[in-house]
This record gives C-alpha cells, sequence and structure tokens, in this order.
C-alpha cells in the first residue's frame, strides 16, 4: 500500500455532493435518532509518503442540521443544543496523523461546538481511491467517533417518568468522505 499512498500525495477538496457528515444520539433510553450536516466545506492535505505530514479541515454550518423532523431540528439549532445564533459554525482541524497500519489512520484534530474546543482522536479507514468519469482523481475515508456532548457545554436534557434522559450525553459522530485532488 505504500506506493499506492504515495500516489495520492496532494491538495484535496472535500466534495459535499458525496460526502456526509452524520450524527447518532440515543431518544428517551430506547431507540437512536440519526442526523446529518447538510452544508460543510473542507479540504485535505495527503502526504502518502509521510502521513504524519497529511492534514485537514472541516467546517460546518450548524443551521444545516437536520434529523428529518423540522421542530426537532429548530430546537438542536436553539440555545438548548447548538446555540446556532452564537455559533453558526461547527470546525473540525487536524493537529496531527498517525498511519497504524494497512488503511487504518487516526487523526487527531481540535472539535470546536458552541466554541469550546476539544482535543478528539478519530479513527479513520482509507476506502480506495479511483479517477472519476470526469477525470477527476478522488480519495475515500470513513470514521467515526464518540464524544460526550456534555463536554462542549451541550447541557440540555428532560428526565424520564420511567428514569434515564431524553437525550443520551454519548453522541456518535460519523464521517464518510470523497475527496478530489485539486489541480
Amino acid at each position: 500500500m505504500a506506493s499506492e499512498y504515495a500516489a495520492l500525495t496532494g491538495d484535496y477538496t472535500i466534495d459535499t455532493a458525496h460526502s456526509r457528515v452524520g450524527f447518532v444520539a440515543r431518544h428517551a433510553m430506547v431507540t437512536k435518532v440519526r442526523g446529518s450536516f447538510n452544508e460543510f466545506e473542507g479540504f485535505l492535505h495527503l502526504d502518502g509518503e509521510n502521513p504524519e505530514n497529511s492534514s485537514g479541515r472541516v467546517t460546518i454550518q450548524a443551521k444545516s442540521i437536520d434529523t428529518r423532523n423540522s421542530q426537532r431540528d429548530d430546537h438542536l439549532r436553539s440555545n438548548d443544543f447548538l446555540d446556532m445564533d452564537n455559533h453558526a459554525e461547527i470546525t473540525f482541524a487536524s493537529t496531527a496523523v498517525k498511519h497504524n497500519g494497512g488503511a487504518d489512520f487516526t487523526v487527531v484534530g481540535d472539535l470546536t461546538v458552541r466554541g469550546v474546543t476539544k482535543s478528539v482522536e478519530i479513527p479513520f479507514e482509507y476506502t480506495g481511491s479511483a479517477t472519476d468519469p470526469f477525470g477527476n482523481q478522488r480519495v475515500g475515508l470513513e470514521g467515526s467517533v464518540v464524544i460526550n456532548r456534555k463536554d462542549f457545554g451541550v447541557n440540555w436534557n428532560a428526565a424520564l417518568e420511567t428514569g434515564g434522559v431524553l437525550v443520551s450525553e454519548k453522541v456518535t459522530l460519523e464521517i464518510e468522505v470523497s475527496a478530489i485532488r485539486n489541480s
């Protein structure tokens, strides 16, 4: 794979039409709610020979949250959760990349939600590269990480009569990236 990675060296722009930034949280202690952010942009710098020199950055528009329920989405945009009026963007900027062998990498970076920045480690899998029908060189990556939303000041909740709470503290972030090499 080393020679395959070396050929990937370059700067890439995330193709938002073929990428997803999503999340999963437990609701009412019995089911999961899935959602995504429909507006985001980002870039990657890949160094295939020295992956530790690779980097990336993603900027997400908090207003673009979509759980397929407009009332819930409005609540998530409010001060109870994302406080998008005061914190319009969620960002992730890498600070380190580790190659764990094979197709597995760990990207360490600063995640900022509601103005609170915490370091997170996201395991990623390199899912391949291809030249698309338009001549674009593409690279694919998938990763996920569990965060505690309270670490970012997202504290709202409601107690349930049967015990437990309405919204889990743990939230799984899911990232699926298709990026196009810049010309």
